[in-house]
């Protein structure tokens, strides 16, 4: 009896966890915009599951501040707000300057060749124009320079920051000039790191979250039925 209660909560947790990702990803890429109504029962239905798992995971989505669950009522996608970037962009960036100050002198040739051979599919995405390439192979190289610096568990800080702004990005970042300038951030930022630079390694970093700003400031003007506060 407890095996079979363990394997079902194994099963439901896994469940679970894919639902969220899921969800997760098609809130950040706008695929469920800002204010959309999400039903348990219909989630459920979309993914062939039972509605436990789609509970736990608009939980965990509501933790986020990515959903906003009302008891009685809607739950919601949240709009992007103001004051919710302004925080995830602060602790992003503080977490963001440690980790390549860390990887300048801790990076192996192993380490580079990874970052190298990312920032090539990168190119590749741009060339095509293909932003949810781009997108994926964004959170592949921050993961990247925290294996580098072998602070792995700073890039879990940093994916949850990141879903915030990314949001945002999404509505800015689909044109070719948008792709290019993310792609130079990047080989900046590894430019510094393969040449041991920590300091111009922290100011490239900074320079590439300040870029946020011009970007999220257009967004919500473009797009302002998305945004609060």
């Amino acid at each position: 009896m407890f095996q079979h209660q363990l394997t079902e909560a194994t099963r439901r947790m896994t469940t679970t966890e894919e639902v969220f990702r899921q969800l997760k990803s098609n809130i950040i890429s706008l695929r469920l915009p800002p204010g959309t109504k999400l039903s348990e029962v219909e989630v459920a239905k979309t993914y062939n599951v039972s509605r436990q798992p789609v509970r736990e995971a608009f939980m965990r989505l509501g933790e986020l501040n990515l959903l906003e669950i009302r008891p009685q009522r809607a739950t919601r996608v949240c709009k992007i707000s103001h004051q919710t970037l302004r925080g995830t962009r602060f602790i992003r960036a503080a977490v963001e300057v440690e980790v390549v100050r860390v990887a300048c002198t801790s990076a192996t040739a192993e380490h580079l060749d990874l970052i190298r051979e990312n920032l090539d599919k990168q190119r590749h995405a741009v060339d095509a124009g293909d932003a949810e390439a781009l997108k994926a192979l964004d959170y592949e190289f921050h993961n990247l320079i925290c294996l580098a610096a072998d602070r792995l568990h700073a890039f879990n800080v940093i994916a949850e920051n990141k879903a915030h702004t990314d949001r945002a990005c999404t509505l800015e970042l689909a044109d070719a000039q948008g792709m290019q300038e993310v792609l130079e951030g990047h080989t900046e930022i590894f430019d510094a790191i393969r040449d041991g630079d920590e300091e111009r390694a922290v100011e490239r970093t900074r320079c590439h979250l300040r870029h946020l700003d011009g970007t999220l400031s257009s967004a919500s003007q473009n797009f302002p039925d998305y945004f609060e506060d």
